[in-house]
């Protein structure tokens, strides 16, 4: 687990989805209760296996002897409100983020993102860095979807594993990106209604 974290880290900072030491990526075991997320302020570039820290939601460090991600409550907040995320990536992929900046959300204007993401990307209230309350106020938009946009901060989305929470990130920021020149061009227009509800029928999935 603690390889597949570094090396999911490390392809989120060459595909530019994080910059510097910004963002973090966990996982968690739900039977044994532990958490193995990414150091703070660790370049991924060096980062190893072993730097990755386990610990508890509570925030007790069961090993590592480096401080976990500033962000771990906003992960762990993820684990106790959704009982389908294994795995939570963190990013400050650039176009997503700056619709997070303007506070808007990125809304459906692609068929894929009905099946990668769920619907439109929703935003979630601001809440101070490093405090519960931005995981808090994820969750709150994020019970029929699997990705957010986090206001003033970034992008986070989950997964049953690592690599399906990787894919809908990097889904987010294909949709921003679309969206972001659409707009350049003219008016994006949606997904028609009822194109969607019948794509949400086929996908099993919720509104």
């Amino acid at each position: 687990m603690k390889r597949q974290i570094q090396q999911i880290a490390l392809k989120a900072y060459t595909e530019k989805l994080v910059a510097g030491t910004s963002g973090n990526v966990s996982a968690f075991d739900r039977e044994q209760g532990l958490m193995v997320i990414t150091p703070s302020s660790l370049d991924y570039l060096i980062m190893r296996p072993e730097d990755i820290v386990v610990m508890k939601l509570d925030g007790t460090v069961v090993e590592g002897s480096l401080k976990p991600s500033s962000e771990w409550r906003l992960h762990a907040e993820l684990y106790k409100g959704i009982e389908q995320a294994n795995a939570v990536i963190h990013t400050h992929s650039p176009r997503a983020t700056s619709f997070a900046v303007v506070h808007e959300i990125i809304p459906l204007i692609l068929i894929e993102m009905l099946y990668f993401l769920g619907g439109d990307v929703p935003l979630a209230g601001f809440g101070m860095p490093g405090t519960p309350e931005v995981g808090i106020n994820a969750v709150k938009v994020m019970q029929n979807r699997n990705s957010c946009l986090l206001a003033n901060h970034g992008v986070v989305a989950f997964g049953k594993d690592l690599e399906e929470a990787y894919i809908r990130a990097v889904y987010v920021e294909d949709a921003a990106t679309i969206y972001h020149f659409a707009r350049q061009l003219g008016t994006p227009i949606p997904v028609p209604a009822e194109a969607a509800a019948a794509l949400r029928e086929r996908y099993g999935l919720k509104e």
